[in-house]
C-alpha cells in the first residue's frame, strides 16, 4: 500500500507541477473536471449521484465554471438562487422520492467542491499568481506532513478524539510551524532561481493561515465519512482514495491563500 500510494503522489505532483505550472485553459479544465468528479464522490454519500438531483448539481457546476471563465461573476448571485429554486421544483415534483438531506447535500456541493476549488485557478491568475498559487499546496499538504511527522514524534492531546484519534494539538501546531517555513523557504528560493519578488515573511504568514485552515478542511471531511459509515470517497487516486479524500485541505486552503495574496 505504501509502494502504491507514493507512486500515485508522484504521478499527482507531476501532474499539479505541469498543469498549475502552465495555468490558463489547462489548469482551468483540469480543475473544472476534479469538481465534477468530487460533487459525484460528495453526492454518491446520499445515493443523488445518478439521479436527476445530481445531475441539475453539475449543470450548476458547469454554468458556475462558465461564469468564470467569461468574467461575469456578477451572475453568480443569480445562479446560487436558480440552482437552489430548480433543486426545490424537483424535490416538489418528485414527491417522496427525494428525502431534504439529499437536496441540501446536492446544493453544499457545489460551494464545497466546485467553487471552493476554483480559487486555484483563481490564485493563479493573480499578478504573481505563477508563484502566490503554490503556497496553496505548501500549506495544505505540506502542514500535513509536518503535523504528521511532530505528532508522531511528541504528539500527546487529542485534537478530535471521537473525529480522529491519532491527531494531535502538537502534531496541528507542528504543522503549522512548518507550513510558515516551507513558505518562507519557498519564497527565498523563487527569489534566487525563479527571479520573483516574493516576500518570505508574507509567505509564511499565508502558509500559517492556509495550514490552519487546511486542517479544518482535513477534519470536516473526515466527519462527513464518519457520519456516512464510509472509508474513502472513492477509488479514483491509487492509496489515496477519491478526490475528496485528496482534494480535503486544499478545498478549504484554496480561497484562504487567494484573499490573503490579494491583501497581503
Amino acid at each position: 500500500m505504501f509502494k502504491t500510494r507514493l507512486l500515485s503522489g508522484i504521478v499527482l505532483v507531476i501532474v499539479l507541477i505541469a498543469t498549475v505550472g502552465y495555468g490558463g485553459y489547462v489548469l482551468f479544465g483540469l480543475l473544472g473536471v476534479i469538481s465534477l468528479i468530487g460533487m459525484h464522490e460528495l453526492y454518491q454519500v446520499v445515493d443523488a449521484d445518478k439521479k436527476i438531483l445530481g445531475v441539475v448539481g453539475y449543470l450548476a457546476a458547469v454554468c458556475y465554471y462558465a461564469l468564470l471563465l467569461c468574467k461575469r461573476m456578477e451572475y453568480f448571485p443569480m445562479l446560487s438562487i436558480l440552482f437552489l429554486v430548480c433543486l426545490m421544483a424537483v424535490y416538489v415534483f418528485t414527491f417522496p422520492c427525494f428525502k431534504s438531506e439529499q437536496v441540501m447535500t446536492v446544493y453544499f456541493g457545489l460551494f464545497y467542491v466546485a467553487v471552493m476549488l476554483s480559487y486555484v485557478y483563481q490564485t493563479r491568475m493573480l499578478p504573481g499568481g505563477g508563484v502566490m498559487v503554490w503556497l496553496i499546496f505548501l500549506s495544505s499538504w505540506g502542514c500535513d506532513t509536518c503535523a504528521y511527522c511532530v505528532g508522531m514524534l511528541i504528539g500527546k492531546h487529542k485534537m478530535a478524539p471521537k473525529l480522529s484519534p491519532k491527531k494531535s494539538i502538537e502534531g496541528g501546531i507542528g504543522g503549522i510551524a512548518g507550513a510558515a517555513l516551507l513558505g518562507a523557504l519557498f519564497a527565498l528560493a523563487m527569489n534566487q532561481w525563479g527571479n520573483a519578488q516574493a516576500a518570505p515573511l508574507s509567505c509564511a504568514v499565508i502558509c500559517a493561515a492556509g495550514g490552519a485552515i487546511s486542517q479544518i478542511g482535513d477534519l470536516a471531511a473526515s466527519a462527513i465519512k464518519r457520519n456516512h459509515d464510509i472509508k474513502d470517497y472513492g477509488r479514483l487516486i491509487p492509496g489515496h482514495g477519491g478526490v475528496l479524500d485528496r482534494f480535503d485541505s486544499v478545498i478549504f486552503t484554496a480561497p484562504v491563500i487567494y484573499y490573503l495574496a490579494t491583501v497581503i
